[in-house]
Order: C-alpha cells, then structure tokens, then sequence
C-alpha cells in the first residue's frame, strides 16, 4: 500500500488528509482518512516541517507502518544541495528511517539544484520537482510519472488536495 498525505491550514486549524492506493497507475484511492487538529506552530521559512510534521504523525496512528511500501507529500524531501532535510527528510527519520518518502512539489526551491529532479508530465512545460529519500531520486520520478492523469499534476494527489480543501 501506499499512501499520500497534505494538510490544509485554516482558522487555526490543521486538516490533514491521507489516501492510500495499491499501484502508482491506480485512478482511485482505496480508503481516504480525514483528521483536524488545532495548529501548534506558527509558519517559519525553512522550518515548515515544525508545523506539518505532528500532523503527519498524527494521522499515520490510524496505519500499520509495516504495509506502508512508500509515502508521498505534497513538498521537499531536502531544501537544498547539502541535505538540509526538508517536511519529507524529518517524517522519513521520524519514522526510523523504514518508510520511503518521495516529495512532489509545484514550485521550484532554487536552493536545491541537486537533491531533484524535474518531472514534465501530459502537455505541461511546467515541471514538478521530485525528492525523495530510502527510494532512489529516478525511481521516485518513474512511480510519480506513472501515476494516473494526463494532466501535470497525478490524478490522486489532485483529488488529494482537493478533499483537503473541503470544510
């Protein structure tokens, strides 16, 4: 199984949404989870995971870790070229390093030029920047590329994001 996390921050508030699936080709998820939590730090630049990492965690209690073969975030495995680790980088280690995680980003970290790679997908020029740690960064590229969707970003995580936007 895999599974795909992001929260969504509104009033004070963290929902948090995971979906799991069983192939990177799958047009639908098996089971969606739903969870809101009060928000216990503030945004700081470059330290994001603060805030979004115990959601995360929180949310991963309703799993069993050992059938867990990869997590996707909607985010940076590492923020730069020296594995300053990023949201991915610090839920990879909080979970004693057994899960892989791979990190689908929108928009470009310009102080990361060699922890990741572009992915152009459908008719897009626009890419997506995959990181990933515990999984190689090419084979990280070819799972999310094989997800469903002929648009730039995968079926799932869009459905992801939307569900997570749903108050």
């Amino acid at each position: 199984m895999f599974v795909a996390v992001d929260t969504y921050y509104y009033d004070n508030k963290a929902k948090t949404i995971a979906i799991t699936f069983n192939n990177w080709e799958d047009s639908n998820y098996s089971k969606h989870y739903s969870q809101e939590l009060e928000i216990s730090e503030e945004y700081i630049p470059g330290e994001f995971y603060k805030r979004e990492l115990p959601c995360i965690l929180s949310m991963l209690k309703n799993f069993d870790l050992d059938f867990i073969k990869a997590i996707v975030i909607d985010g940076y495995v590492f923020l730069d070229d020296f594995d300053t680790y990023g949201l991915g980088g610090h839920l990879y280690e909080s979970l004693n390093r057994k899960i892989p995680v791979i990190g689908v980003a929108k928009t470009n970290f310009a102080s990361n030029k060699e922890n990741k790679v572009e992915l152009l997908r459908g008719k897009s020029m626009k890419p997506l920047y995959i990181t990933s740690i515990g999984i190689d960064i090419e084979e990280a590229k070819e799972n999310i590329s094989k997800m469903s969707g002929e648009y730039r970003f995968p079926t799932l995580l869009k459905e992801l994001d939307k569900l997570t936007k749903e108050i």
